[in-house]
């Protein structure tokens, strides 16, 4: 019998079945001695042992289309980033750093700005000026109203998900009006510290129909650093990549050279500000890491 695993926590894997319901199992010995660990998302074979209690054991994990390191997550085909217009106030940098990490694996990746009925004037425009530019789409909705949920379930349309962005800005309440009414907490946003609580603490799949999944993860707020070399890092920017061909010398940081594509695409808009000053920030950081690492 195959299955989809649509939550894994303590050792347990729930596996999704069409038709059927969901199977409690645990995973064969095998796995842990070829140091082989089932996935989120992972689409595998069970052994049914008791129909009646819906459990089994996971014997085989089928060929992987997909896998993410961050989150630890199989077979997804996009990533729809969250963040709010306000409250909290959008960390373009943590923006960015998420861009790059899906970059960095290759997976699409869809925009979303929850809280536009409190969204300051230009704010929708400025983000779109920034974000579409270098090649995302970019979506705003109101969870609290109800507003843009219908074009956010038409985009996961018969893909497979991963939902993420920070604590408090409404990713929960989203994802509840897209599983209109599977359950999951909802945590208020801390008045005190602007940040909301993490009320998501493990990976789970949830089925929307019509071969549609969405994989809520836990909120993050780390400062990712990307794992490539830091002459590279201008390729997690795609809007840098045009721009980069102009550079007169190979191996350009874009930073204090002259003669620089990305530096005179900045000036002249073609670049948002904000994007160039993030990357400086990023690639200061791989650069002190490498240097670290080889002291």
């Amino acid at each position: 019998m195959t299955g989809k695993i649509i939550k894994g926590i303590a050792g347990f894997y729930y596996v999704y079945v069409e038709d059927q319901g969901v199977y409690e199992c645990k995973a064969k010995g095998a796995f842990r001695k070829d140091k082989i660990k089932p996935l989120v998302g992972d689409d595998v074979t069970i052994d049914v042992i008791s129909s009646e209690e819906m459990t089994g054991n996971v014997i085989s994990i089928l060929p992987r289309k997909s896998e993410l390191i961050r989150p630890a997550v199989a077979n997804v085909d996009q990533a729809l980033l969250i963040f709010a217009t306000k409250n909290p106030e959008p960390n373009l940098n943590l923006l960015d750093r998420f861009l790059c990490m899906m970059e960095e694996q290759d997976l699409p990746i869809v925009i979303c700005f929850n809280k536009e009925d409190i969204a300051d004037d230009g704010f929708e425009e400025r983000m779109r000026a920034t974000y579409e530019n270098a090649g995302y789409k970019v979506i705003f909705c109101s969870a609290k109203n109800d507003e843009g949920i219908d074009g956010i379930r038409e985009i996961l349309k018969g893909k497979t998900s991963t939902v993420a962005g920070p604590s408090g800005v409404g990713k929960s309440s989203i994802v509840n009006k897209l599983t209109e009414g599977q359950t999951m907490e909802t945590g208020e946003v801390s008045e005190k510290i602007g940040r909301g609580k993490h009320t998501t603490r493990h990976s789970e799949l949830l089925y929307l129909g019509d071969d549609t999944f969405i994989m809520d993860t836990p909120g993050f707020s780390s400062l990712f650093v990307p794992k490539i070399e830091p002459v590279d890092l201008y390729t997690l920017f795609p809007e840098f990549i045009e721009p980069a061909s102009y550079c007169k010398f190979t191996g350009c940081a874009h930073d204090k050279e002259p003669s620089c594509g990305v530096k005179d695409a900045v000036a002249s808009g073609e670049i948002a500000a904000s994007r160039y000053e993030n990357y400086l920030q990023i690639y200061s950081e791989m650069v002190n890491e490498r240097n670290n690492k080889y002291r």
